[in-house]
């Protein structure tokens, strides 16, 4: 049996746990959160980092901080998953369903300016497995129009975008704000868990404050205020301290879990390119301006048949690959809300795009395997 997903351990998870059992403080932001936040604040440069208990409590309160009112328009991709609609949609926006780029799930960024109307207050590019949107597109038309970017980074770890100015910048620190996942099928895990990086120096008070229930109480244990209260809207997007040690001990072993996933990644690649053409299946694309961290790797197959037979040829052998998105502009929940456009490269992914196992305990022998077996299937 080879499963679709497997999550790593490193072997440090259960050491930092005990220790921050033994601190006596297990109820977040203590000593762990801070370890993890500081990590992320040093290697990539975000101007501040919280986690949360999961990228769609990050999303949610990334729509508290641009103030989303009912009427509000929220422009996003159809191809993505339900927390990053949902988020906006709770505070009574309207979402605005864009399609997906020809070569790439990512969002058609030529598509964004036109579905601007005076309601529009953000845009919401989510970086598909891991592979920037062009981010100089996105920021642009976001400067001109006024609005509000929030990258949904949730499989963007230790990804980077490649500016027009020749310079990197990793994904989540170039939005206003951005949100990651720590979910049990991303590169890093803790299980469940996220973060909200605040890239917009106007936000940084007011996030922390949201992050603490609506009271300045992380203030108050830093000695800037004599006592605490509620001073704004918030929740408790606070993950445990035992979620952020376990975290911890991925984040120390990030170069060795990468340089694994890539490693996987350029193998798949390399033994499907030749079947590729003589199928028309489509391999995952990374644009001149992306960089790979082999959160996924997927097919793009000719219709629902082909990638039916794969997925049936990969299961008789005790292997599970899957599918991913139901369009959103046509789920249950909002196909009656949708303005009837069109989408068509977002239900092309919806009917066509397989994904394979990937995960850092994948040996070299079942991609192989795997990559056998679809081989034989045209």
């Amino acid at each position: 049996m080879i499963p679709f997903n497997k999550p790593y351990s490193t072997g440090l998870e259960l050491t930092y746990i005990s220790d921050a059992l033994s601190t006596g403080k297990i109820s977040g932001n203590g000593k762990y959160t801070k370890k993890c936040q500081d990590f992320f604040e040093t290697k990539y440069g975000f101007k501040k980092t919280l986690l949360t208990t999961s990228c769609t409590d990050a999303l949610e309160m990334a729509a508290l901080l641009i103030g989303i009112e009912p009427g509000d328009e929220v422009i996003m991709p159809s191809y993505t998953f339900v927390s990053t609609a949902n988020a906006f949609a709770l505070r009574g926006a309207k979402i605005v369903f864009a399609d997906s780029r020809p070569d790439h799930p990512g969002i058609f960024e030529e598509s964004i300016e036109l579905l601007i109307t005076k309601n529009t207050k953000a845009i919401v590019p989510v970086h598909y497995a891991g592979v920037a949107c062009d981010m100089d597109v996105i920021m642009d038309i976001a400067n001109r129009h006024n609005l509000y970017v929030i990258e949904d980074a949730a499989q963007a770890i230790d990804s980077f975008y490649i500016g027009k100015d020749g310079i990197k910048r990793a994904l989540g620190s170039i939005g206003h704000l951005s949100c990651f996942s720590f979910h049990e099928t991303k590169n890093i895990i803790s299980g469940e868990g996220g973060m909200l990086v605040i890239n917009h120096e106007p936000f940084l008070r007011r996030a922390e404050i949201i992050w603490e229930k609506g009271t300045d109480r992380a203030a108050f244990f830093r000695g800037e205020v004599d006592k605490y209260g509620w001073v704004d809207i918030g929740s408790s997007f606070l993950p445990s301290e035992i979620i952020a040690a376990f975290l911890f001990a991925q984040l120390e072993n990030l170069e060795k879990i990468q340089k694994r996933r890539l490693y996987l990644w350029e193998m798949y690649y390399q033994n499907l390119e030749e079947y590729s053409l003589l199928t028309k299946i489509r391999l995952p694309k990374i644009p001149n301006f992306a960089t790979n961290n082999a959160h996924m790797f997927y097919l793009v197959c000719k219709n629902v048949d082909q990638r039916t037979k794969i997925i049936e040829a990969l299961k008789n052998e005790g292997i599970l690959a899957v599918f991913h998105y139901v369009s959103l502009h046509s789920s249950k929940y909002f196909g009656t809300k949708h303005d009837g456009r069109k989408l068509m490269n977002t239900d092309n992914y919806s009917d066509c795009l397989l994904r394979l196992p990937m995960y850092y305990e994948l040996s070299d022998l079942e991609v192989l395997k795997i990559t056998e077996i679809i081989k034989k299937v045209k």
